[in-house]
């Protein structure tokens, strides 16, 4: 059973030694993968910022709601003054357009919304899609029909348009970051539902399962403590991949007015207020825009190494076949070199 110290024989010596971890072997694979490893430190400095945003903004010494009329010029409809978007040693970043507030400030907060949102939808669409998945695998057939049923309903349902409908009915007094991460989260969980359904009825024919079942172990003890274990892999390697695609969806959702509401700072928000800007403050576009682009990168080549590290049989495939290739290569030299000395000493 999973519990039990998996231990090989070394050939010849009769000892037993204890096999490797799947928690080293997984640390093992990624950080032989480079380019995960930048991205992981790239994931790791946007969730550093956003953490530390308070104390970003103070060292600056300005804040993301405060105006500042007198940088910017209203004869020209409201363009920051001075170069860059008024760069300045007050203003890192420079300011916004027509009112002023500092972009430092408004990005690192932004961070905050786009990430937590991103984040917290993730552990909701995982929360109910392993329960229902789970549920489903080892229900009866009613409840696997019922629940398989209406995970098909949810897949079915395109998530911009529903999140649009429930965003735009919701009283605006609701916390507007509470209701993107529930509208994302209870809306996209079915793909993960079924992906956990699927790897639990797998699972359930595989021997120390049987064994647990013989044990007298109840359904939930078995699902808890054996076949959990089993769906760590699969779920943890679709999460890593929710999260820039959740990214991407509370960024839309703002764009098009319905997300995060000023003078709360989104990314998204800000690409909205940008549209009529990038030729007079083309900053005021780039930025959050380049934020986007790249903590979506990041995390989208993080989740493809963690999938990678994840899945020993996609790395020991590159392996055997490379070694059949190789050997089939050197064979067929070999066979070349043998045919061609043949040769020679029949001519000889």
């Amino acid at each position: 059973m999973s519990e039990a110290l998996a231990v090989v024989e070394t050939a010849g010596t009769g000892t037993s030694v204890p096999v490797v971890s799947g928690a080293r072997q997984f640390w093992r694979r990624l950080r032989a993968q480079r380019a995960a490893l930048v991205a992981a430190a790239v994931v790791a400095l946007l969730v550093l910022v956003a953490l530390a945003a308070p104390l970003l903004t103070a060292l600056e010494g300005q804040d993301p709601t405060t105006y500042h009329p007198t940088l910017i010029d209203s004869a020209r409809g409201g363009v920051p003054i001075g170069s860059l978007g008024g760069i300045s040693a007050d203003h890192w970043l420079g300011v916004e357009p027509q009112t002023g507030r500092d972009m430092f400030a408004r990005l690192v907060y932004g961070a905050r919304v786009s990430l937590g949102v991103a984040l917290a939808a993730t552990v909701v669409q995982v929360a109910i899609g392993v329960a229902v998945g789970v549920a489903s695998a080892l229900g009866n057939r009613w409840v696997d029909q019922l629940l398989s049923r209406a995970t098909d309903i949810i897949v079915s349902m395109p998530l911009m348009i529903m999140s649009l409908a429930l965003l735009a009915i919701v009283p605006s007094s609701f916390p507007r970051p509470v209701l993107v991460t529930l509208v994302i989260g209870l809306i996209a969980w079915g793909t993960i539902a079924k992906i956990v359904r699927a790897q639990t009825l797998s699972l359930k024919g595989l021997d120390y399962v049987s064994a647990a079942r013989l044990s007298g172990w109840g359904t939930w003890r078995i699902a808890r403590r054996e076949l959990l274990p089993g769906l760590a892999a699969p779920v943890i390697t679709y999460a890593a991949l929710l999260v820039p695609t959740n990214i991407s969806v509370e960024a839309a959702l703002s764009f098009l007015g319905v997300g995060v509401k000023p003078p709360t700072p989104s990314w998204g928000q800000m690409l909205t207020a940008a549209d009529v800007w990038y030729q007079a403050a083309p900053q005021y576009l780039l930025l959050p825009a380049g934020a986007l682009f790249v903590t979506v990168l990041a995390l989208t080549v993080l989740g493809d190494g963690v999938r990678t590290a994840l899945d020993p049989r996609a790395a020991s495939r590159l392996r055997v076949g490379t070694g059949r290739k190789n050997a089939s290569g050197t064979g067929k030299a070999a066979g070349n070199a043998a045919g061609n000395a043949t040769e020679k000493e029949a001519s000889a």
